[in-house]
């Protein structure tokens, strides 16, 4: 299952009312909980908080922690107690497809650098939007046209091959791209450039071409010269 599909499955299992109740009941507490204290809390068979607690942690939702409460150690100490607490990872999933978490890490450090160098933020923001374009289609290994839209299709941006033309369908960015166009766009647009140039050859290069509904990021059929 890829992570994507692995996200909608958590916030699906969710969908049951039972195991809601206990991922509400889990993720209010302070300190890590056990099945037993679930149990009598909420007033549900152990049998079935048990079946549910393990249902979240498989689903990414939940982590296990173990612990001995007694305080002792050793032989006699008892087995450790199999406890309950939030997963450290967060769980999203929109529809269409956003990655808000990547611009805001993109726009923090262009922020962070050009404060420190005194270089125009919206360059550095270009920049590192490019190197970051190079290392997703890097972690991809292959090169090449097909490599480009199987990246950008892992990223949201949903390519849809027409002629010697993609259309990026989604933009990932949004509501960010309607707030702030220009930087955002352009951002946007230094991004796939870096995935093209990672990839090459792939026959593509990208430009702006906004478009209601879409990324304002096109690929066109690359010209030679």
């Amino acid at each position: 299952m890829d992570h994507r599909a692995a996200q909608v499955a958590a916030v699906a299992a969710l969908a049951e009312p039972t195991r809601r109740r206990l991922y509400d009941h889990v993720v209010r507490q302070a300190e890590p909980v056990g099945r037993d204290e679930v149990a009598a809390a909420l007033g549900v068979p152990r049998a079935t908080v048990a079946f549910h607690l393990d249902r979240l942690v498989a689903d990414g939702l939940l982590d296990v922690h173990f612990e001995r409460r007694s305080g002792r150690t050793g032989p006699g100490a008892g087995r450790p107690a199999k406890l309950y607490r939030r997963s450290g990872d967060p769980v999203a999933v929109s529809l269409p497809e956003r990655h808000y978490d990547l611009a805001g890490e993109l726009l923090a450090a262009a922020l962070t650098e050009a404060e420190a160098s005194g270089e125009r933020p919206a360059a550095v923001l270009g920049r590192r939007a490019h190197d970051r374009g190079r290392e997703l289609a890097a972690a991809d290994g292959a090169r090449g046209r097909d490599a480009v839209l199987r990246v950008l299709e892992a990223h949201g941006y949903e390519p849809r091959v027409a002629g010697d033309a993609v259309t990026l369908r989604n933009c990932p960015f949004h509501t960010l791209a309607r707030a702030h166009t220009e930087l955002v766009c352009g951002m946007n647009l230094r991004l796939v450039e870096g995935v093209l140039d990672a990839a090459e050859p792939s026959g593509l290069a990208a430009r702006l071409q906004p478009e209601d509904g879409a990324c304002c990021v096109r690929l066109d059929g690359a010209r030679d010269g």
